[in-house]
């Protein structure tokens, strides 16, 4: 089964596709196949953190009501996607983060897709195109 690291950036389109979102159904596409078994979801434990933090965002700007962000959440938790402790992918996310200049938090994701073998996938469409000539990183609108 194929293996996937997803960012946090493409679950908001889960939990919030609205009009404003672009992508969404290449998202929900990619959950399908996860739904399916045709895909594994692999993440840091930092998209958690990620995710549940855009979901407050949502809530803080009432583009969403709290129970719509619990809910939301609630949703991607029982998804079960397997996580790895973002501690032990610093190391080599540090190292990426310098490299490439980018983010530690970006290079979280795809120090775990170099580790795991796989592909990272990101709606950041800016962090993909910095980074998809050398490194395992595809944008979701290339879906």
């Amino acid at each position: 089964m194929t293996r996937v690291v997803v960012d946090a950036s493409v679950a908001v389109k889960w939990c919030l596709p609205t009009q404003r979102e672009a992508f969404v159904a290449q998202a929900e596409e990619l959950l399908d196949s996860y739904r399916r078994h045709e895909i594994r979801f692999l993440v840091p434990d930092l998209f958690w953190v990620e995710l549940a933090n855009a979901l407050w965002k949502a809530a803080r700007r009432t583009e969403i009501s709290v129970d719509e962000a619990m809910s939301a959440m609630s949703l991607v938790r029982d998804l079960g996607i397997a996580t790895v402790p973002s501690y032990d992918l610093l190391p080599q996310a540090l190292l990426l983060a310098v490299s490439h200049g980018r983010t530690v938090y970006d290079s979280l994701y795809v120090a775990l897709a170099m580790q795991s073998k796989s592909e990272m996938i990101t709606a950041d469409e800016r962090l993909a195109n910095a980074l998809a000539a050398h490194l395992p990183v595809k944008w979701l609108g290339a879906l």
